[in-house]
């Protein structure tokens, strides 16, 4: 008879809300995989679901529509983004520093994320195509300005950042350049970004940065 000590215990069942949001997240994942490797005609529901391990149905049932299955996505790698910027402690460095850095974690991964190049496919697709799916594209652009000019805005009371500067002006020239640089890695994925990073990034701080004296 074996001993308290040698009997293996049994993982804890999941929920089935936790089973729900880990079966969409494999959906998610597998969409964005496929994008990447095949494009945006490659992501029918049937080629998810294979993907992930499930039914067509599932598919369906979990997003309903493409605009579904888009919202997910962006939403997940809005979530990621969050997760990197906190890992790094952007919101723990002054406004200026945070500005450059938040710059610079993007520019980082774009050579080598194929989860992040899978956004811009998608975006592209959108634009493209002139459907609705523009507007969840719109939206997250929206939270990504709204991100950078309170960076912004932060190290203008701060001290670091000139005061005189157009804080939404300059949070949307900091997405265009992510936005230009990701198109850009689409065309040519064999473009070295490593010296275009640290030219923005240099030129970015000369015209942030308070004049002390």
């Amino acid at each position: 008879m074996l001993g308290r000590t040698q009997i293996a215990e049994r993982p804890a069942r999941r929920s089935q809300a936790e089973r729900r949001a880990g079966s969409q997240l494999g959906l998610v994942r597998a969409a964005i995989a496929i994008v990447a490797e095949k494009g945006v005609s490659g992501a029918t529901f049937e080629a998810i679901g294979e993907r992930a391990g499930m039914h067509r149905s599932l598919v369906t049932q979990r997003f309903g529509s493409k605009r579904g299955l888009i919202d997910a996505v962006i939403s997940y790698l809005h979530e990621r983004r969050d997760a990197l910027d906190a890992a790094h402690g952007i919101d723990a460095m002054s406004g200026l520093e945070a500005v450059v850095a938040y710059t610079d974690l993007f520019l980082r991964h774009l050579s080598d994320d194929t989860e992040l190049r899978a956004y811009f496919t998608l975006l592209s697709s959108a634009v493209a195509n002139l459907n609705e799916l523009r507007n969840a594209f719109a939206a997250e652009h929206e939270r990504v300005r709204f991100r950078i000019r309170a960076l912004v805005e932060k190290g203008q009371v701060q001290g670091d950042i000139r005061p005189e500067v157009d804080a939404d002006a300059i949070a949307m020239m900091v997405g265009s350049l992510q936005l230009g640089l990701a198109i850009q890695m689409l065309v040519d994925p064999s473009m070295n970004l490593s010296p275009i990073r640290e030219a923005s990034l240099a030129t970015l701080r000369l015209s942030l940065e308070a004049a002390h004296g």
